[in-house]
């Protein structure tokens, strides 16, 4: 259905000017759906039309202060700067006001590549809205035929990525694991696990947009239990009932891990099955290979205790993994049949502007080099603003492509931004060859314009995933769109190329030099809040083998605070390895922290999938000790009070074997977790003192 609306929308703007012999309209017509696809937001129906009425006054009020401003180079270059900040540091309100200001700084843009087109001021702007509307028409069209249809493709990407999770967490059951293969399997997972919760919050607040102006819709409720199952099978997933490396090297030539490796690839095939069903709209039936799987697992969990008869840690931590994985099962088989009606106010937490107090403290939290969003608001002015100065000095031909290369490549951080920048070249590149030979070898109008229809639909499906691919065809598109313009396709192929190497020269220097994020990384400062989030969602656990299970909204928010600060440890880490000048041996211990902090919060999550209440008052009392000792190890650097050796010694005598055996799990790793949280600490101090110097 996107493909069909993209078509369409380019179908209109294409052959409709074509066959009112208004061509010159297709240009601002065509990058008006552009502008308005990529500021495109899934919401209800009434805050969908209100998002379309702000974009449409955004994109008119852009480009008619580019039409004004343009003949007064000093005042366009001063308005240029200030405006930019603006419209970025809007989207630290939200969601829907990042990606209006976005859409707009892409229609200041596209407004100074076609100022010169016609006399009138107002033709372009009111163009370029005219073709925004028309694409916002047919997106309206399409959520009244199916208004579930982009939750549903949020709910089958989410099931999908946690496929990709529990295949990653099955590596950790291979009999031939190395300390170095343990160690890239633990940040695989870490990686994995970082893109599943990103999902996740795009799924929560999907859902919630669609609850607030719910009347009962059986299938928006149906996707909130599906997204809760997800969570939930997330966190039995996430479980570390014991050290894989110990696990690896004691039963190394026996089947028990073969199996529980099966069973975890298993299901994270169901995952991505249950995730293409969901696509189609079918109902997902469970294998019949699960049962086999768990008989055959389960008769050689009971030779294992018979083998092992003086080792009950070990088996009984087993029969605990084994328990939770039956729990994926079961949650997996009943998926279609189970469902509850559930009450959205005790659920997902509204992240929404609460008034005006609340848009000035979003704004006010912003205003600091501390702030990403404060610093790339910055850099992408100064650069663009270098841009159009290059431009007025050099006098380039179709210069401001420089500018438009500079505002797509630019990104928040540094790895994204090098990232975008050999993807924009290389597309940049393959889209020039292309369509250089469409060009020559299909000079008809009708041809070309058909071609830039393909080029536009391509573009869109491919560039959330694909961004060379995409930019090659957005190339195309630029191409043929220029050939229309009196023919100058062809003198536009080599500035084409020439403008992008410019502008991703202009952006490297940006995101190298203006604010670098390893000068404000901080890492410390990630590491504490990481910790803390931990400590939190132990704590919520602890509570609840006091008081009994409860699924409620604090416990949900406390769980996805711990994952949602691990994912951000994982990506500040992971994009260490591209930062320059940076010791080796500060990247290994980074790497390291991350490994065995996942590590934790693993053991956490393994001890809230099991969370049940304790009536005895001892096993309570050594609950609420160790974690008061975490927490104090953990973020103030205490020497616990309890030791591994006195949990280790309780357990053979005690009913609630998981709960200590995931506590002494944890103060085992409590030592090196500190050493290493110091280490790092120190060094980042180090460096800070130098730069300071």
């Amino acid at each position: 259905m996107y493909n069909i609306r993209i078509g369409i929308a380019f179908c209109g703007t294409a052959f409709v000017p074509y066959f009112l012999h208004l061509q010159m309209a297709t240009i601002p017509l065509t990058l008006g759906v552009v502008a308005a696809g990529l500021s495109d937001i899934d919401d209800r129906f009434t805050i969908r039309i209100l998002n379309q009425l702000y974009t449409y006054i955004g994109f008119f009020i852009a480009s008619s202060a580019i039409q004004f401003l343009f003949p007064y180079p000093v005042v366009f270059a001063i308005s240029l700067l200030f405006a930019c900040v603006a419209w970025i540091l809007l989207g630290s309100l939200g969601r829907r006001y990042a990606t209006i200001s976005y859409g707009c700084l892409v229609v200041s843009v596209y407004s100074m590549l076609g100022v010169h087109l016609f006399e009138e001021w107002y033709l372009q702007p009111i163009l370029l809205v005219i073709g925004a509307i028309w694409y916002g028409i047919l997106s309206t069209i399409s959520f009244l035929i199916a208004p579930v249809r982009p939750v549903q493709e949020k709910l089958a990407k989410s099931y999908a990525s946690l496929g990709d999770f529990l295949f990653a967490k099955s590596n950790l059951f291979d009999v031939d694991m190395t300390v170095k293969s343990y160690r890239q399997s633990m940040i695989d997972l870490s990686l994995e696990n970082g893109k599943l919760i990103s999902l996740f919050n795009e799924m929560k607040t999907a859902l919630l947009t669609r609850l607030k102006g719910d009347r009962g819709r059986k299938a928006t409720r149906r996707s909130l239990q599906y997204y809760f199952v997800a969570q939930d099978i997330h966190e039995r997933a996430n479980s570390a009932h014991i050290d894989y490396q110990k696990l690896a090297k004691h039963f190394k030539h026996s089947d028990i891990l073969f199996r529980f490796q099966r069973i975890l690839t298993l299901q994270a095939k169901a995952c991505q099955d249950l995730s293409r069903h969901i696509l189609k709209n079918k109902a997902y039936q469970h294998n019949l290979r699960f049962t086999q799987a768990f008989d055959n697992l389960k008769l050689s969990l009971e030779h294992l205790s018979i083998d092992y008869p003086h080792h009950p840690i070990w088996t009984n931590a087993l029969s605990s993994l084994y328990k939770n994985l039956k729990s994926i099962d079961a949650q997996l088989r009943n998926l279609e049949s189970e469902f509850e009606d559930i009450k959205l106010d005790e659920q997902l937490k509204d992240d929404d502007l609460k008034g005006w107090v609340d848009i000035k403290s979003r704004i006010k939290q912003n205003l600091t080099p501390e702030s990403v969003l404060f610093r790339h608001a910055i850099r992408l002015s100064i650069v663009l603003f270098t841009c159009y100065l290059f431009i007025q000095i050099t006098d380039i031909k179709y210069g401001f492509w420089v500018l438009l290369t500079a505002l797509f490549v630019s990104q928040p951080n540094f790895n994204a931004t090098k990232r975008r920048l050999r993807l924009r070249i290389l597309g940049t590149l393959i889209g020039i060859v292309v369509g250089f030979a469409i060009l020559h070898f299909i000079p008809s109008v009708e041809g070309q314009l058909i071609l830039l229809v393909i080029s536009g639909i391509l573009f869109f499906e491919l560039r959330s995933q694909q961004y060379a691919q995409a930019t090659a065809f957005i190339t195309i598109l630029a191409l043929i769109n220029f050939n229309l313009d009196g023919g100058l396709g062809y003198a536009a192929v080599f500035p084409r190329m020439l403008d992008t190497l410019i502008g991703c020269f202009f952006a490297w220097l940006g995101v190298t030099f203006i604010f670098p994020d390893w000068k404000f990384r901080r890492l410390p400062r990630n590491i504490k809040k990481t910790l803390q989030a931990q400590c939190d969602y132990l704590k919520e656990i602890a509570s609840q083998y006091h008081l009994g299970k409860n699924n409620n909204l604090n416990y949900r928010v406390i769980r996805r605070a711990a994952h949602n600060s691990d994912a951000e440890l994982a990506s500040v880490i992971s994009t260490l390895a591209t930062e320059p000048d940076l010791d080796q041996s500060y990247k290994n211990l980074a790497f390291d922290f991350l490994c065995l902090s996942h590590t934790l919060l693993s053991y956490i999550a393994a001890l809230g999938a099991h969370r049940e209440k304790i009536q005895d008052p001892h096993t309570l009392k050594l609950l609420d000790t160790a974690v008061i000792d975490i927490q104090r190890a953990l973020l103030y650097d205490e020497t616990p009070n309890l030791s591994v050796q006195k949990l280790k010694a309780y357990l053979e005598q005690n009913d609630a074997f998981i709960v200590l055996q995931q506590l002494s799990l944890m103060l085992g790793i409590l030592n090196q977790l500190c050493t290493l949280k110091q280490n790092l600490n120190y060094i980042d101090a180090d460096e800070t003192t130098f730069g300071s110097i």
